[in-house]
């Protein structure tokens, strides 16, 4: 064979190879994910419903120990979760045996320790289901109940990087003022009939307690994270400056997303996706308010964004704020997975799966109709805006694959 006719032959062979590696072989993963994906959907669905049990079989642990070893870098609870049930029901069940004024921020909490000594942040309720809070899309107090559907939430979209939240009723005079520590105890006063707190804060006043009615107050737990992973706390790159008249970066410049890139640790590793991901569920539950956010220390970038501090959501069902999305639009990437996820759950499923999800909660029904119709729509709008990335730049571009393994050790 002469040189010329061995050269083309090379030549068209290396095609037939690129040609099978790029549409071929690469098809067959990208299937394989797909339908790995959709694997975990079904399983998801599978085990949405979770009934607070105290039962806890084949162990000798505690629930409290159970739930600290699920932490891992990449989420807070793994995806197959039996226990789930039993930790809910020690978390809604459990004697406190110590209360105390929350760790520092702007709204009112209270710091419990349970029984087994098992630290949970307790919110409490400040809004009836069918309220709406009118004017900025962080305005208002914090609302127990979203902190519950942004839980399960999480659990829906796949991403487990929520800590857990319950819903609990506690006897402030019973229950929490006997074992309330003096700066706890001094917050306390009497408004008619109705036993209240103000507790301390940075908007905490004596003029605007939270009331029990009667003693009885309703309110969410969320389980404190183990000891053993300390929090680290970033500036949102998104985030807004709450200031009238005095825009952000990225409210102005639509290149902002470029010069994040270039910046640590968004410039390598999961953190800009793990940006993509918040922002689409903050659009969700209508979360303008994540300002800062809180990765695990010394991760190099490498830890997930976790989901902490949700109770500015569920605020306003007609209003959909789309700045929250920003980190989408601006930078038109997302994971595949999450992309697959959220298909899974259009035409009415994303609000069966929660309205499931919560049915069990003993403050249910958590949200109200309107809420739980948002979200369909909002999904519809987050589904529609990675179209236009994808009609801009093509789905290679867009969708980006960023599957990690978790390792329990």
């Amino acid at each position: 064979m002469k040189l010329k006719q061995r050269v083309v032959l090379l030549a068209i062979l290396l095609v037939i190879f690129i040609f099978t590696k790029v549409f071929l072989i690469d098809n067959l993963d990208t299937s394989a994910a797909n339908r790995e994906d959709q694997r975990a959907f079904h399983r998801m669905m599978a085990g949405l419903h979770v009934e607070l049990d105290p039962r806890l079989e084949h162990t000798l642990q505690s629930p409290w120990e159970i739930a600290a070893q699920w932490v891992v870098p990449r989420e807070v609870y793994p995806e197959e979760t039996p226990e789930l049930g039993a930790v809910m029901h020690a978390m809604t069940t459990k004697r406190i045996i110590k209360a105390d004024v929350g760790y520092k921020g702007t709204q009112l909490k209270a710091l419990l320790i349970l029984e087994g000594g098992q630290k949970v942040v307790f919110k409490p309720k400040r809004y009836a289901r069918d309220y709406v809070v009118e004017g900025e899309p962080y305005a208002g107090y914090d609302r127990h109940n979203a902190e519950v559907a942004a839980f399960h939430l999480d659990r829906i979209l796949g991403f487990r990087r929520a800590p857990l939240v319950v819903g609990r009723f506690v006897n402030l005079r019973t229950e929490i003022k006997p074992v309330a520590t003096e700066q706890l105890l001094g917050t306390f006063l009497t408004v008619g009939n109705n036993t209240c707190f103000y507790g301390k804060c940075y908007y905490c006043r004596e003029t605007e307690p939270a009331c029990a009615d009667g003693d009885i107050m309703e309110g969410s737990v969320t389980l404190w994270l183990p000891d053993v992973w300390p929090l680290q706390k970033h500036r949102h790159p998104w985030g807004r400056t709450y200031r009238e008249g005095k825009l952000a970066r990225w409210e102005y410049d639509e290149s902002y997303c470029d010069a994040v890139k270039k910046t640590s640790p968004y410039d390598s590793g999961p953190r800009l996706l793990d940006i993509i991901d918040t922002a689409i569920f903050d659009y969700l539950i209508g979360n303008a308010d994540r300002h800062h956010y809180e990765s695990f220390q010394d991760d190099e970038g490498a830890s997930m964004l976790i989901l902490l501090d949700n109770a500015k959501s569920f605020g306003n069902p007609a209003l959909d704020e789309r700045s929250i999305l920003a980190p989408l639009y601006q930078c038109c990437i997302i994971r595949v997975s999450t992309w697959n996820r959220l298909n899974y759950l259009k035409n009415g499923v994303l609000k069966s799966a929660l309205k499931t999800a919560m049915s069990h909660d003993p403050i249910s029904p958590v949200l109200s109709d309107p809420h739980l119709d948002a979200l369909d729509q909002r999904l519809l709008s987050i589904l529609a805006t990675v179209k236009q990335c994808t009609d801009q730049f093509g789905p290679d571009v867009v969708l980006v694959e960023d599957r990690m393994t978790l390792s329990h050790l």
